[in-house]
């Protein structure tokens, strides 16, 4: 088991890429300051996402967080993401979940391409992404 609270920025990208190479069975983590993808976001079909410092902002978080639960779909773990923590007690309130499950070639290619796709519509170079391509085969 992989446990992994508040590492900051790119230090979540690096405890799920460990939890993933020493295949841990489960994998709990609660990211904090995603600020790598907020300096790479960019989308001339979707601008309007990147258009206000706040909105942008949010949006790579969120962005960040689905990547990082679809690439351990991809890299074989039933993935869930949650509210752990009321909002009213810390904007920080989101915990991935993921355990270790025979998952169908189909769904974990379905869920590294939806990665593909996001990362092309908004120019992005995710940690994570790179530190798994030899996962994800």
């Amino acid at each position: 088991m992989v446990i992994s609270l508040h590492a900051c920025d790119t230090a979540t990208d690096y405890a799920l890429y460990n939890a993933v190479s020493w295949d841990a069975r489960y994998i709990f983590s609660v990211p904090c300051c995603q600020h790598e993808l907020n300096g790479q976001i960019k989308s001339e079909n979707l601008s309007l996402l990147t258009r206000y410092g706040i909105i942008q902002e949010r949006a790579a978080a969120l962005m960040t967080d689905a990547i990082r639960a679809n690439l351990l779909t991809a890299c074989g773990y039933k993935t869930q993401v949650l509210e752990f923590m009321d909002l009213s007690h810390t904007p920080k309130n989101l915990m991935l979940r993921a355990v270790r499950a025979p998952l169908s070639a189909q769904n974990k290619n379905k869920a590294l391409e939806e990665v593909k796709a996001l990362c092309g519509e908004f120019n992005l170079k995710p940690t994570l992404l790179g530190l798994l391509q030899e996962h994800l085969h």
